[in-house]
C-alpha cells in the first residue's frame, strides 16, 4: 500500500515557482523515498508511512446532488451526512426551492468528504445548456440526480452531458417509503411491497431510455430510512466504480445503513493497523526514556477517535441517531460495552482502558525495560512496541465494532433471535 503510494505521487503535477522543486528534485525525492523503505532508513521510513497515513485519510471526495424544487435532495445530503433536518449544518429543507447557489455541505466528522447541494436545473441563473460550466463541473467526483416523481427532460439533458464528459452519475429516485404506504393503503391485501419497488423502478428506468438516456441506474431510497430499499445498493455501487484511494473515503463517511457497511468500517481500520503500529516501532528506536510511551498513548488517542468517529459512538452522533429513530438515547448508550464510546477521548481514558488489559500493559512496560539492555535492547524494544501497539489497536477495534452493531441492531428494533 505504501508503494502504491508513492507510485501515485509520482503522478501528482508539481507547480514549480522561483523557489520552488524541480521536476527532477521532486523525482530524486520521490525515488530517494522508496529505496528508503528497501534499505531500512529508520527515520525517512517513519516519514514515509506518515505521510501515507495522512494522504489515506485526508482524500477528498465530492459528490454533486441535483433535482427539482421538492425532490428531496437536500433530506437526502443531511440523511447521508448522518444528521437530522434542521440540526446545525443541516441542508435547509422546503416545499419551495432553498438553493440558489453551489452549496457545499462537509460531513460532520470527514470533511474532507462533502456533498454538494446544486440549484435546479433550468432555472433562470442556472440554464440547462450552460448548467455544467456554471456549477463548476471538474471539481465533482459523480453526481446523483434526485427525482420524487420521474425525471424529465432537463435531468435526462444533464445526464447525457456528464456522459458525454465521461463522468459517473446516479439516478435516485427519493421519497418511495411515501409512494409504497399510498400503494398498500390503495391495494390492502392485494399490496406486495417488492413488486410495487420492482415497478417504481422499472417505470423510472424505462422511461429515462424512452428519453435516449444509455443503461441508467435508478436507486429507489427513503432518506428517512435509509437501511431500506436500493440506498445499500447505491453505497455499493459507489464503491465499485470509485478509483481505489476515494473509496476510503466513502466508505468511512457512509452511515451505518447496515451490520455489513460497519463491517467494511472495521476492515478498512484493520488495514491500517500494521502501519500505526510501524510508526511505533520507528519511535521505539530512540534511546529516550518515556518518548515511546507517550508518543504510543498519542497516537492511540487518534486513531481511537477515527474508530469512534467512523462508527457513529460519537455524543453528537449518537444523539442524532436517538432523534432520528426515536430510540431514547439512554437506551442507546445502554448497549455500549466499552469505555472509549460516547465520551471525548483522552490520553488519560486510553491509559485507563489499557491498565485493564494486561498483556499489552505487560509489553508496553517489557518495552521500557529492555530499552537498557546492551546491544539487543533497541532492537527488542522496537518489537515490543510493535506488538503492544498492534494488540492494542485490535483490542480497541473489535470493541468499538460490536459497540456499533448493538447499536444498529437497537436503533432499528431489529430481532437478533432469527
Amino acid at each position: 500500500m505504501i508503494q502504491e503510494y508513492l507510485d501515485r505521487k509520482k503522478n501528482i503535477p508539481l507547480n514549480i515557482g522561483s523557489t520552488g522543486e524541480s521536476g527532477s528534485a521532486k523525482s530524486t525525492f520521490v525515488n530517494a523515498k522508496t529505496k528508503t523503505l528497501e534499505s531500512n532508513n529508520q527515520v525517512l521510513a517513519e516519514e514515509v508511512i506518515q505521510e501515507y497515513l495522512d494522504k489515506e485519510n485526508d482524500i477528498s471526495l465530492n459528490i454533486a446532488v441535483t433535482g427539482e424544487s421538492g425532490s428531496g435532495k437536500s433530506t437526502f445530503i443531511n440523511a447521508f451526512r448522518g444528521i437530522n433536518n434542521g440540526d446545525e449544518g443541516a441542508a435547509p429543507t422546503g416545499p419551495v426551492e432553498t438553493t440558489s447557489e453551489v452549496t457545499p455541505y462537509p460531513h460532520p466528522n470527514y470533511p474532507n468528504v462533502t456533498l454538494w447541494d446544486l440549484p435546479a436545473i433550468g432555472t433562470p441563473n442556472f440554464p440547462a445548456d450552460n448548467y455544467l460550466k456554471l456549477v463548476g463541473f471538474e471539481r465533482f467526483d459523480f453526481f446523483i440526480i434526485i427525482s420524487a416523481t420521474r425525471f424529465r427532460e432537463n435531468d435526462v439533458k444533464f445526464a447525457q452531458e456528464i456522459q458525454r464528459m465521461g463522468r459517473k452519475f446516479y439516478f435516485v429516485r427519493s421519497r418511495i417509503d411515501t409512494d409504497i404506504h399510498d400503494e398498500e393503503r390503495c391495494q390492502r391485501s392485494k399490496f406486495n411491497a417488492e413488486r410495487c419497488l420492482e415497478q417504481i423502478k422499472e417505470n423510472c428506468t424505462q422511461g429515462l431510455q424512452r428519453q435516449g438516456v444509455e443503461s441508467p441506474q435508478v436507486f429507489p431510497v427513503s432518506s428517512f430510512h435509509l437501511h431500506l430499499y436500493d440506498f445499500t445498493l447505491l453505497g455499493d455501487t459507489f464503491e465499485g466504480e470509485l478509483p481505489a484511494h476515494k473509496k476510503h473515503a466513502l466508505l468511512l463517511a457512509m452511515p451505518n445503513i447496515s451490520l455489513e457497511v460497519i463491517d467494511k468500517k472495521k476492515k478498512a481500520f484493520h488495514a491500517q493497523i500494521k502501519y500505526y503500529a510501524m510508526l511505533s516501532a520507528g519511535v521505539a528506536a530512540a534511546p529516550v526514556p518515556g518518548l515511546s510511551a507517550a508518543v504510543d498513548v498519542g497516537v492511540l488517542v487518534s486513531v481511537v477517535t477515527q474508530y469512534v468517529n467512523g462508527f457513529g459512538l460519537d455524543v453528537l452522533s449518537l444523539q442524532r441517531l436517538a432523534d432520528s429513530t426515536h430510540v431514547p438515547h439512554d437506551e442507546l448508550i445502554a448497549t455500549i460495552v466499552s469505555p472509549l464510546a460516547a465520551v471525548k477521548i483522552t490520553p488519560g481514558l486510553v491509559l485507563k482502558v489499557l491498565s485493564q488489559c494486561a498483556g499489552t500493559a505487560a509489553l508496553m512496560a517489557a518495552e521500557e525495560g529492555s530499552r537498557f539492555t546492551p546491544i539487543l535492547g533497541i532492537p527488542a524494544a522496537m518489537s515490543l512496541s510493535f506488538i503492544s501497539t498492534y494488540r492494542a489497536l485490535n483490542y480497541f477495534l473489535d470493541t468499538l465494532a460490536e459497540d456499533a452493531q448493538r447499536v444498529f441492531i437497537k436503533a432499528l428494533g431489529l430481532d437478533t433471535s432469527v
